[in-house]
């Protein structure tokens, strides 16, 4: 992570590169719903978890100099049975204001932190104007 992540308020992680830039590229680490205290948020509620992953996504959008249109594409992966996926989706689609990017939902077995029920993944592109 760089000092403007961490400045931004993104969560402190050793040895954890959050984003790199490629031209009108952002290459992005799958978000986590931590807080800046590295904090997971809304333990067994994923609708609260993956709206923390999407205001990191924003942080971190804000950051490198990108903004929510230039979210291309979205992966969210869930832990857990239908309805938390349920309720994960309905977090972004609210995000979003119902216009979500083209997105795929996941249900998986496992995420990498305890307790952590979603994460959320995505391409980003600035378009280039001509």
């Amino acid at each position: 992570m760089n000092d403007a992540e961490e400045a931004a308020g993104l969560p402190k992680t050793s040895n954890y590169r959050y984003a790199k830039q490629v031209g009108n590229q952002l290459f992005v680490a799958g978000q986590v719903p931590h807080n800046s205290s590295a904090q997971l948020v809304g333990q067994s509620d994923p609708s609260l978890q993956a709206a923390q992953c999407l205001a990191n996504l924003r942080q971190l959008l804000i950051v490198h100099r990108f903004s929510e249109v230039d979210i291309q594409q979205l992966t969210i992966y869930v832990v857990g049975e239908a309805a938390n996926l349920t309720s994960a989706w309905s977090a972004v689609e609210q995000w979003f204001n119902r216009n979500v990017p083209p997105a795929t939902l996941l249900g998986v077995a496992q995420l990498g932190y305890a307790d952590q029920l979603v994460e959320i993944d995505a391409t980003i592109i600035r378009e280039v104007s001509e």
